[in-house]
């Protein structure tokens, strides 16, 4: 993984995260991904062990929990 990648699922909770992260990151290193829209991305999310959004997994695999907007059950 050669860039952080960003789990939500476009609550308010997860899209103040969204915007605050990027505020901070460079956005071209930050893959972003809606899991309520891209439920084919669920199974990556848990592998890298999502356990809740929103949600950063950093390019060295740790997964830095924000807040809490949904757990990644409630998104199946």
């Amino acid at each position: 993984m050669n860039k952080s990648t960003f789990y939500h699922a476009g609550c308010p909770v997860c899209v103040s995260a969204e915007t605050s992260l990027l505020e901070l990151l460079d956005p071209t290193n930050v893959e972003v991904i809606n899991l309520n829209t891209s439920k084919d991305k669920l199974t990556e999310a848990e592998k890298y062990g999502v356990q809740s959004v929103p949600a950063l997994v950093t390019p060295n695999g740790q997964v830095l929990h924000i807040n809490f907007g949904a757990s990644i059950d409630d998104l199946k």
